[in-house]
């Protein structure tokens, strides 16, 4: 997929991400678990996006912080009240580029999947290690990677039926690179638009060895927001700690 930075996915589809079918409705369960871990430290968001999280977080009194390369995301988390006073840095969060440290530093929804290289998901884990303050954590909330989705590398699966509009996900797996190359379709009867999304996939064992090389080490593993047991399928929320 040529021409594909780090920006690209969130200003194609920033317009509709709030209103999206594919983005988890688990915002009522990711801010108190998330508030209660930070205490009362800063805490800083990972592809801040649209503020899906930060804003919420915010309206709770926590000090929140937020890095995004997209500013289409960030234009519309100014739009939302409490948007505009919450500090965003725009870049590629690898770099994790800004000054001070954490209580808590968070990527949620597979975001820490938009790294495309694992250099640059270990570089990431190594600059948020170095971002924490004496007791800082650091949470990550993915899926669980299943190759088995795929079909011979491929994919195509439906994602909206309706009178007036498709949307369809195409996607092709690199086994070799862990990428997923992916253009969400969406057919309606006036216009046809595409998302293009790339993505490496991280297997939680790997994410724990990206943590250690960073001086980190695994808290604690939940299967989700209400720290439901983990299973090895589905979502992991994972809980890092200095070693």
């Amino acid at each position: 997929m040529e021409r594909y930075g780090p920006s690209t996915y969130g200003d194609a589809i920033a317009e509709i991400y709030d209103t999206w079918s594919g983005v988890p409705d688990d915002a009522a369960d990711a801010v108190p678990f998330l508030a209660d871990i930070a205490g009362d430290g800063a805490v800083l968001e990972l592809g801040i996006g649209t503020g899906r999280i930060a804003v919420p977080l915010g309206v709770r009194g926590v000090r929140v912080h937020g890095i995004d390369a997209s500013e289409g995301m960030v234009a519309k988390l100014r739009e939302k009240p409490g948007g505009a006073e919450i500090p965003v840095t725009i870049g590629d969060f690898a770099d994790v580029a800004v000054e001070g440290r954490f209580s808590l530093v968070f990527v949620v929804y597979n975001t820490f999947w938009a790294l495309l290289s694992q250099e640059d998901q270990v570089r990431c884990v190594r600059n948020v290690a170095e971002h924490l303050d004496a007791g800082g954590v650091f949470v990550v909330q993915a899926f669980v990677p299943d190759p088995a989705r795929f079909d011979r590398a491929q994919r195509v699966s439906a994602r909206v039926v309706e009178t007036d509009e498709v949307s369809l996900e195409t996607s092709k797996y690199d086994p070799v690179t862990q990428q997923v190359a992916s253009q969400i379709v969406s057919l309606r009867t006036d216009a046809i638009r595409l998302y293009p999304v790339r993505i490496r996939l991280v297997w939680p064992s790997e994410l724990d060895l990206m943590a250690r090389l960073a001086g980190l080490r695994l808290r604690v593993r939940w299967g989700g927001w209400k720290r439901e047991p983990y299973t090895g399928e589905g979502w992991h929320v994972s809980v890092y700690e200095r070693a």
